[in-house]
């Protein structure tokens, strides 16, 4: 690249007399220095995996949990796309800042009209064009999981902004540390600090909340829980008006040191070290005593702030923004109701959507199951394996009477409740799988639920596999006929299998005589 084809664009007919002009040169030279950013490989290379990667996800298919998304924490999910990005423009713009100083050619840019601190501008706003492409990216991952049949909640538009203004930051840092430092090992070894103060002030200050909220992406997700979109607490427009205020003040920075000295670039300076102390302040707050008041009755008094319909002959309570889940779950509620027999196969169930909030998104605190009769807990995750796992929690209230007996299962009712969770699946066999904590289909096991679970011996599980792998209308059929008989307190697992037809194990057979 020659040096005419470098500076034609900050010294075509530049005049110190016209401000408008000048500007123009400074975002035409912005121009050339985003265009000059491509031809660096790692900047190619993050920016085409991490849209690529992206685009793929939109058009993929979703299945098990993914396909029933939750907004709130959908938008958290766009953060991490853009790190490596980030990490790239850091490394490559502080490189594009000091060409001039590696190739010796300061003193020729030195004579043209344009001032150093306006060439400063210019590679500060070279990143925008990348921060508008994170921002189209964010935007299209979120609309499509929005989109999605079973997507329920609110997303966060500070939560969304935290990707672009991410990669603002990596840029104006970048150019920042070349003015101050003007040298091309800085940059590798400003990424390795950046690595050190991450760690250090996540776990060197002992998770403070003051402190984990400095940098720039603030993870917090929880695999088993999602909370409503009110009690998830977290400061996420304060937490972007840090970031705002940060990019700024890094930006203005790196332009006073290049000699920058106006009066706007000095009120900029003092307006964004306020937008970052208001941030940084508002951020630290922690949790506020009522949202710690609104978990606490979320988790221990949900009906205060849920709303029921009713399907069939159930009952349905949902905190606000699942209520609209509940025909999928009258769904999974029928479909084990079709293969009980007596009482059982029309007994109205009030199924109660529970979720323990009091730890926050850090969280999987285990649920007591409930005591009332006639009582199902439905969590706020939906597909995948949390399907069987509802079913089975269904199925232990209709033969126990109530989920805390139904955790209690230790006889052969054991196989009845586990036929009617998983007898009328579409893929049984792949359910009894899912379903079990060390997914297998031999042997004994423990079996999930929403709450408390069950355990199942190896005798158990090898007559529940031969009714699975039987026609489903012979088994229902005898399940129906033989009710009272394999629901009664005591039956042994010998008993049901011989009812049902079953060959009969050898060895014990229910926990009780392990």
């Amino acid at each position: 690249m020659s040096l005419a084809t470098e500076t034609a664009a900050e010294s075509a007919a530049v005049h110190e007399d016209d401000p408008r002009r000048s500007w123009a040169a400074v975002f035409a030279l912005a121009r050339f220095e985003a265009r000059d950013l491509l031809r660096y490989i790692p900047v190619v290379a993050t920016l085409l995996l991490y849209v690529g990667y992206t685009a793929w996800t939109l058009f993929h298919e979703k299945e098990g949990m993914d396909a029933f998304p939750a907004l709130q924490d959908a938008d958290r999910d766009t953060q991490t796309g853009p790190l490596l990005l980030g990490i790239a423009l850091f490394v490559c713009v502080n490189r594009c800042t000091l060409r001039s100083r590696r190739r010796g050619t300061d003193r020729q840019f030195d004579v043209l009209v344009m001032e150093p601190w306006r060439r400063t501008v210019a590679h500060v706003l070279s990143v925008v064009p990348f921060a508008a492409v994170t921002a189209l990216v964010v935007l299209g991952e979120f609309t499509r999981q929005a989109l999605r049949p079973g997507a329920v909640g609110h997303g966060s538009l500070a939560e969304l902004a935290v990707g672009p203004l991410y990669v603002l930051l990596c840029g104006a840092f970048g150019v920042l540390l070349a003015r101050l430092v003007p040298s091309t090992f800085a940059a590798p070894v400003g990424v390795v600090g950046l690595f050190v103060f991450s760690v250090f002030i996540s776990t060197g200050t002992s998770g403070a909340e003051w402190s984990r909220w400095l940098s720039p992406i603030v993870g917090e997700n929880s695999g088993n829980t999602v909370l409503p979109s009110d009690l998830i607490g977290r400061p996420a427009a304060w937490h972007a008006l840090y970031l705002t205020g940060l990019v700024l003040l890094l930006a203005i920075g790196a332009v006073l040191a290049s000699g920058g000295r106006t009066v706007y670039l000095k009120a900029g300076t003092a307006g964004a070290l306020a937008l970052t102390l208001a941030g940084a302040v508002g951020q630290s707050g922690g949790v506020s005593a009522e949202l710690e008041a609104a978990r606490e009755q979320a988790t221990v008094s949900p009906q205060r702030d849920q709303t029921c319909v009713k399907r069939g002959g159930s009952t349905y309570c949902a905190f606000p923004e699942w209520t609209g889940r509940a025909g999928t779950w009258a769904g999974a509620v029928d479909r084990v109701q079709s293969l009980a027999g007596g009482t059982a196969a029309r007994q109205p169930l009030l199924v109660r959507q529970r979720v323990e909030a009091r730890y926050g998104l850090s969280g999987d605190g285990a649920i007591d199951p409930l005591t009332a009769p006639g009582q199902v807990t439905v969590g706020t995750r939906w597909g995948g394996n949390r399907v069987p796992e509802f079913a089975v929690a269904v199925a232990s209230v209709l033969v126990a009477g109530d989920e805390s007996k139904g955790s209690e299962l230790c006889d052969g009712r054991v196989v009845t409740t586990m036929w009617l969770a998983l007898g009328g699946a579409s893929h049984p066999m792949t359910d009894l799988a899912n379903v079990r904590l060390d997914d297998s289909v031999t042997g004994s096991a423990y079996v999930l639920a929403p709450t408390s679970g069950l355990s199942m011996t190896a005798g158990q599980t090898d007559v529940l596999r031969e009714l699975l792998e039987r026609p489903r209308g012979e088994v229902t059929a005898s399940v129906k006929r033989h009710w009272n008989e394999l629901t009664a307190s005591g039956v042994s697992t010998v008993q049901v299998a011989r009812v049902l037809g079953a060959e009969v194990p050898k060895g014990a057979m229910d926990c009780a005589e392990e």
